[in-house]
């Protein structure tokens, strides 16, 4: 039996080399479920650590039962970690957080109310505690993937969301797909809104991006997007007699 079924919220946590936040991590992630205005559960989804990340997360998810995770075998990437959070809830809703801390687990009660009039609620980050650097790397990838996908939305990045798990599930699946969670939501027919959030600078543990990897392979990624955007194949099924497992 998958347990996730049993709650409303997922939130699905992808993890690689963040020895130094888990322990806080789950507790903040604990506090938010015992005050949740839905019943959550939390899924982390350990992308190939090389540290005692781990070993960390399997002494949290026996301290607390409302916590589960699963791990890949090698480092993956942030969108294969995601999808593979994606396709193992069973609960209606699934959420995403990173496991830097520099987003709030509390702030999903501000995404909560939005969940029956839209597939995808999404943060935008406000007062940015990160380097300069960083945010303007943001900003730069931000415009061009706007421009590109016309998603209009403003901060894709923002690793806090709540989408429908049915929504979720239908998300094509290719790296750097997390980058594209809104453009890939509008493709099938769903709505999307922002709604902002508190941000916060990172304490423990470093930043998996660079420069290169925030405009450089976005850039290159928004091209496949375009491409797939005008083959991708959308349909409902209206009528049969066969039943869907």
């Amino acid at each position: 039996m998958n347990q996730t079924g049993s709650y409303e919220l997922s939130i699905i946590v992808p993890v690689y080399n963040e020895e130094d936040n888990i322990v806080r991590l789950a507790q903040e992630l604990k506090t938010y479920s015992e005050t949740s205005s839905v019943k959550s559960c939390v899924l982390f989804v350990n992308d190939g650590s090389i540290d005692r990340s781990l070993e960390k997360i399997t002494t949290v998810c026996m301290q607390y039962s409302d916590m589960f995770y699963i791990g890949f075998t090698r480092n993956c990437g942030l969108s294969a970690a995601l999808k593979a959070g994606i396709n193992r809830v069973e609960s209606p809703y699934v959420g995403y957080i990173d496991a830097d801390l520099q987003t709030s687990p509390a702030d999903f009660e501000l995404l909560l109310p939005y969940r029956y009039d839209y597939e995808l609620v999404t943060g935008i980050r406000t007062g940015r505690k990160d380097k300069f650097v960083k945010r303007l790397s943001s900003v730069i990838a931000n415009r061009i993937r706007r421009m590109l996908t016309r998603d209009g939305v403003e901060d894709t990045g923002c690793p806090l969301k709540i989408i429908r798990t049915p929504t979720a599930k239908r998300i094509p699946f290719f790296k750097g797909m997390h980058r594209f969670l809104p453009a890939l939501v509008l493709l099938q027919q769903g709505k999307v809104k922002q709604i902002p959030v508190r941000h916060y600078e990172r304490i423990a543990g470093k930043a998996k991006f660079n420069l290169r990897n925030r405009i450089v392979s976005p850039l290159i990624d928004c091209f496949a997007y375009c491409w797939m955007k005008k083959r991708y194949i959308d349909y409902t099924v209206e009528t049969g007699n066969i039943e869907v497992v």
